[in-house]
């Protein structure tokens, strides 16, 4: 590491890598290096993005000293094998969204960083996003009252193609995973504690993911959430966190730039626009250079990446709902 400049490396070569590649030039800085399964695209991805360094084998990129920080884009069944590596070998880990299969796979990587002093990030935009620290700010002024209730809808239409990643279980493939991570993500994050009561119904694709989900959420503070998700027929990406004096209203989470906020009395809506959904990446590794920088782990909010994981691993297990070679 030297002073304030570190070296990010990225494993994947996917659509998420290409964007954090350009967020790091937008920065005014390069990816350091590239690691990919197959070596052709690794090389073809660090010619568009002029990345200095293609290693020969994916596994390369953990015995590389000059490596600080590697972020893994890879298929969510990936992830924590290329974790452990990157953290037996002394690399800060940033990985993407949702960050293990399960909650056991996260406590491991949890002990296994602190044991090394090494931080983890989740790739999870809400927790960067300017919307919503600016948000959370408002709330927690108490302006508007406590938090009463949300209702988040997320979902998407893809087509039956049970062998891309949506509905393959042998990619982790399925709602919850992919989609429903946001909308517990930021339920959680307007609650005042973890919800202790959580209830659901789900419909399974016909690979057997679930490919839809309706999931009641309530803490002891009796806060509540209700989140509907689906992967075969399109919601608006939408977001209602109603307080005792008003309501904020958000669209196109996560990468949202603007909400609505309306006084329960009056009717008033206020506009809170804050940061820009074209830089989310660069909020992203921001915020993990300047938690490893400055040794605080807190700015990554793993804490609340856990308990989100803690619910949906209990989401499946009521389900039934285990990916091949899975151990919970």
């Amino acid at each position: 590491m030297n002073n304030n400049t570190l070296n990010w490396a990225v494993i994947g070569c996917g659509v998420i890598a290409g964007q954090m590649a350009e967020g790091l030039k937008r920065m005014g800085r390069t990816l350091y290096s590239v690691a990919n399964r197959t070596h052709a695209k690794a090389v073809k991805f660090a010619g568009k993005y002029d990345i200095p360094k293609v290693y020969d084998r994916i596994d390369d990129v953990f015995a590389d000293p000059a490596v600080d920080i590697i972020y893994i884009t890879t298929p969510h069944n990936t992830h924590y094998r290329f974790m452990k590596k990157a953290l037996e070998s002394g690399k800060h880990i940033f990985v993407e969204k949702a960050i293990t299969l399960n909650s056991r796979e996260l406590r491991e990587m949890m002990d296994l960083a602190e044991k090394k002093g090494l931080l983890i990030g989740e790739a999870m935009t809400i927790w960067h996003m300017p919307l919503y620290k600016k948000l959370w700010e408002i709330t927690a002024s108490g302006q508007l009252g406590r938090v009463q209730i949300m209702t988040l809808n997320f979902g998407s239409f893809k087509e039956y193609d049970m062998t891309n990643r949506f509905f393959n279980m042998d990619l982790a493939g399925g709602a919850l995973l992919d989609i429903g991570v946001y909308a517990l993500s930021l339920a959680r994050s307007f609650m005042d504690e973890m919800p202790d009561e959580i209830s659901s119904q789900w419909q399974p694709s016909p690979t057997g993911s679930d490919e839809m989900a309706t999931i009641l959420l309530k803490n002891k503070g009796g806060q509540m959430a209700a989140v509907a998700l689906s992967m075969h027929s399109k919601q608006p990406k939408r977001a209602m966190i109603s307080c005792e004096k008003g309501y904020i209203e958000i669209m196109e989470y996560p990468r949202a730039q603007r909400a609505v906020i309306t006084d329960a009395l009056s009717g008033k809506k206020t506009v809170i626009e804050e940061g820009d959904t074209a830089d989310a990446l660069i909020y992203e590794m921001q915020d993990m250079e300047e938690a490893v920088l400055k040794n605080d782990p807190s700015l990554l909010r793993l804490t609340e990446t856990a308990e989100v994981m803690e619910i949906m691993t209990g989401l499946r297990k009521s389900w039934d709902m285990k990916y091949p070679g899975e151990e919970w």
